[in-house]
């Protein structure tokens, strides 16, 4: 989401100048309630259970080492599939960064792992290229097919999903930092305004 902040310096504005500020703090007001109310990525419910120091590398070496151990991945959806047991999600792993948010490069990459979504999940509902930050439990590996070779994948059953709104992708990929400031300058009326503001994405 994008929020774009405007800050007004007015000269003579009076009753108009009053009315742009008031409108700014129902802009702002609106900003921050519609932040409180967006999902949390990890439950507290879930925040307890999972194992911090497990890095995705420890379970691509050693699978069924971590059996039963909580994580949270992160990652791009490949392909959805739907099994008898649900639906299987291959997930190219990707980095979280600080907001447990997967990074948009996909050359900081350690493998693929497979999630299964117990609770039916149509696959046509998961469009292939979807970020994806996912809480899981360990449940080993399995060899399955990648192009024509074999490959080994880690294998999750999904405990939380949550997905990233696409347009957050590109915002957060494109050339520069995703934020922008304008401003200007005008005359009329017998006043003399001056404004600047910025837009922030979150």
């Amino acid at each position: 989401m994008v929020v774009r902040l405007a800050i007004v310096s007015d000269v003579g504005l009076g009753y108009t100048g009053l009315m742009m500020r008031n409108l700014q703090a129902v802009i702002i007001g609106m900003a921050v309630f519609a932040a409180g109310c967006a999902p949390p990525v990890v439950p507290e419910s879930l925040a307890p259970q999972i194992d911090q120091a497990l890095t995705f590398n420890q379970m691509v070496e050693s699978p069924d080492t971590y059996r039963g151990k909580v994580v949270v991945l992160g990652g791009e959806i490949l392909k959805a599939k739907a099994l008898k047991g649900g639906t299987q999600l291959e997930i190219l792993q990707l980095p979280l960064d600080s907001d447990q948010e997967p990074v948009t490069d996909r050359m900081e990459s350690k493998g693929r792992f497979l999630a299964l979504q117990k609770e039916f999940l149509d696959p046509a509902t998961i469009a292939e290229g979807t970020r994806v930050t996912v809480i899981g439990e360990v449940t080993g590996s399995t060899v399955d097919k990648m192009d024509e070779a074999d490959y080994r994948f880690p294998t999750l059953d999904v405990k939380h999903l949550h997905r990233w709104d696409a347009k957050r992708a590109e915002q957060r990929s494109a050339p520069g930092p995703w934020w922008n400031v304008f401003g200007g300058v005008g005359f009329g009326g017998g006043a003399t305004r001056s404004g600047g503001g910025i837009s922030i994405g979150f």
